[in-house]
């Protein structure tokens, strides 16, 4: 039983994400901060306040809302998820596509269809024999030059 968990904890893929949790903690108290130091005031000076509006609360009855509280975390968030898309996510697209376009994407040949020319049944595009009436015909040369197949007379 142990040895299974021991198995887990050691797979590469834990370590990892625990790695990069720790590393997402600490981004995100370094763009808390940022926001706490520069956004927060920033926009509170903007909006009229004296420069930081984390503390604006208002009270009805007696309960105290603090929604600057909210607003701080939420500008935090956004700041957040800004970078990393910008970041890591539009950079980490584009070295993908650029990756997956090199390769050489498989073909099927049997995909594009046409009509016999004699019994008007369906067949591949690249057919030089109709399967079912047996009529020989010429294969369609689009066709055949996507599948990368040799010219035929």
């Amino acid at each position: 039983m142990l040895n299974g968990f021991k198995d887990f904890i050691l797979r590469g893929n834990v370590i990892s994400m625990a790695v990069g949790l720790a590393v997402g903690a600490a981004f995100t108290a370094v763009v808390a901060g940022f926001s706490t130091a520069f956004i927060t005031p920033l926009i509170g000076l903007a909006t009229g306040s004296v420069g930081d509006f984390s503390a604006a609360q208002f009270s009805v009855d007696g309960a105290i809302f603090p929604y600057g509280k909210f607003l701080a975390a939420a500008i935090a968030f956004l700041i957040t998820a800004a970078v990393l898309y910008f970041c890591v996510v539009v950079p980490m697209t584009k070295v993908q596509n650029r990756f997956t376009a090199n390769k050489d994407q498989k073909v099927d040949i049997k995909a594009a269809l046409r009509d016999c020319p004699r019994c008007y049944t369906e067949i591949p595009a690249i057919a030089s024999r109709c399967a079912h009436c047996t009529s020989e015909i010429k294969p369609d040369p689009q066709a055949v030059a996507l599948a990368g197949l040799p010219a035929q007379r």
